[in-house]
C-alpha cells in the first residue's frame, strides 16, 4: 500500500536487532505438556500456574453455564449484560479478598487503564515502578496526572517523590509480583513512603493471586496487609485462575466510582457468564488448594537448586516465574532454539519487554508438572548451555 514503506523499514529493523515477534499456534488444551505448530513439547511457558485451565470441575462448570447462558456477554454490565453468574462472582471475590466490594473487568489491561483513570487525572500526580507491566505504565501515561517512575521496588526513592510533588491527588502504582523478574513489591514499605503523604496505592496483583498467601489471597494476604494500606487491589483471572477476564476490589465508595467512570468497564461488553462460572469453580480450588501452592513451592526449588548447579543466572524470584539471565536478544533467541530442538517450550524475552540487555528465557512453573518434567527441563538446559559459552 502507497505510503506504508515505512512500516517495512521499522519491520526490517526489528529483525536485524532480533526483536521481531512471531505468535506460534497452540494445538492442545493448556498442561505441561502441549502440541505447538503440529509438533509436542514440554511447556514452561504458560502462566496457569495452579494447572486449572483445564481442570475437569472448571471445565464443567463453564459447559453448564454455556448450555444456561449461551456463549456471549451480550452487553455491557450497565446495559444487560450483567448476569446472576458476574454477580456471584463479584462477591465471592470480594470476599476472597476481605473487602467489601469487587468488580469484574473483561481484560486485566482495561482494569488498570480503567481504574487508574477513573481516580487521578490532570492536577494530581502518579508514582510507577520502573519495571510495572506495560498496562499499568499505559494507565498512568493516559490518565493526564504527572506521572513519575522510581526506582523498582525502593521505598526510599518513591518517599523522595512524593514529598515534592504538588499534585492533589496522589497514586502509587505498582505490580504485586513483577511479571518479567519475578520479584515481589516490598509493599509493607512502600505503603508506609504513601501514608505520609496522604497518597493512595494500587497493587496489580496478577501473578501473585492463586500462588501466595494462606489461601492463594496473593502478596496483600501474604504480606498481612490492610484495606487503608492498600486500598486499590486488581487480580487478573488468566493466570493462577485458569479462565480470563480480571477484577477491582477495594471499597464501596472506589467500586461505585469504577462504575459511573472507568469507561473500559462502561464501554465493554461483559465477560461471557460461563466464564464467570468457571471463575467460580477455580476459585473454589484455589481456597482449598494449599497443596497445590505447596507442590509449586517445592518445584520452584528443585527448579532453582538444579539451574543454579548448572552455573545459571537466575534472578531473584520465589514466585513460579522464573527468568534465566542471558543478556543480548540475540543469544536468548538461540537459547530458546535449542531447547525447543529438544522438545521443550520456552519463550525468550527481549527488549522493549525488558530492559537493553536484559533478554531472558522466562521459565514458569506450574503446580501441574511433576519432579521428572522439572528434570528434564534441567537436562535439556544443561545440554544447551554451550549456546552461552
Amino acid at each position: 500500500m502507497a505510503g506504508f514503506e515505512h512500516l517495512d523499514v521499522a519491520l526490517n529493523e526489528r529483525r536485524v536487532q532480533h526483536l521481531y515477534r512471531q505468535r506460534r499456534t497452540l494445538e492442545s488444551a493448556q498442561g505441561p505438556e502441549v502440541r505447538v505448530d503440529g509438533r509436542p513439547y514440554l511447556a514452561f511457558c504458560s502462566n496457569d500456574y495452579l494447572g486449572l485451565a483445564n481442570h475437569p470441575e472448571v471445565v464443567r462448570a463453564f459447559q453448564q453455564a454455556a448450555n444456561d447462558y449461551g456463549v456471549g456477554g451480550g452487553a455491557s454490565h450497565l446495559v444487560n449484560g450483567h448476569s446472576r453468574l458476574h454477580q456471584q462472582l463479584e462477591e465471592a471475590l470480594a470476599e476472597f479478598t476481605g473487602r467489601p466490594r469487587a468488580l469484574l473487568f473483561s481484560t486485566g489491561y482495561m482494569a488498570n487503564i480503567g481504574a487508574v483513570n477513573a481516580l487521578i487525572g490532570k492536577g494530581d500526580a502518579v508514582f510507577e515502578d520502573r519495571l510495572n507491566h506495560a498496562s499499568l505504565l499505559d494507565a498512568g501515561l493516559l490518565s493526564g496526572a504527572r506521572f513519575q517512575r522510581y526506582r523498582h521496588n525502593d521505598a526510599a526513592s518513591l518517599a523522595d517523590r512524593l514529598a515534592r510533588t504538588t499534585g492533589e491527588r496522589k497514586l502509587v502504582v505498582t505490580d504485586g509480583v513483577f511479571s518479567m523478574d519475578g520479584d515481589c513489591a516490598d509493599l509493607p514499605a512502600l505503603c508506609a513512603a504513601a501514608q505520609p503523604q496522604g497518597a493512595w496505592v494500587m497493587v496489580d496483583d496478577a501473578h501473585g493471586f492463586g500462588c501466595l498467601g494462606d489461601s492463594g489471597g496473593g502478596c496483600v494476604e501474604a504480606l498481612g496487609l490492610t484495606l487503608a494500606q492498600v486500598p486499590v487491589l486488581v487480580g487478573t483471572l488468566g493466570k493462577a485462575f485458569g479462565t480470563s477476564g480480571a477484577f477491582v476490589a477495594g471499597s464501596e465508595a472506589l467500586i461505585e466510582t469504577l462504575i459511573q467512570f472507568a469507561r473500559p468497564y462502561i464501554y465493554t461488553t461483559a465477560m461471557p457468564p460461563a466464564v464467570a462460572a468457571a471463575t467460580l469453580a477455580s476459585l473454589r480450588l484455589i481456597i482449598n488448594g494449599q497443596a497445590r501452592r505447596e507442590q509449586l513451592a517445592r518445584l520452584i526449588a528443585r527448579f532453582r537448586r538444579g539451574a543454579s548447579e548448572l552455573g545459571f543466572e537466575l534472578m531473584d524470584s520465589a514466585t513460579p516465574i522464573q527468568p534465566i539471565r542471558v543478556g543480548e536478544s540475540d543469544r536468548a533467541l538461540a537459547l530458546s532454539q535449542a531447547l525447543e530442538q529438544q522438545g521443550i517450550f520456552v519463550s525468550a524475552i527481549r527488549p522493549p519487554t525488558v530492559p537493553e540487555g536484559g533478554a531472558r528465557l522466562r521459565v514458569t512453573l506450574s503446580a501441574a508438572h511433576s519432579d521428572a518434567q522439572v528434570d528434564q527441563l534441567l537436562d535439556a538446559l544443561n545440554r544447551t548451555r554451550a549456546v552461552l559459552a
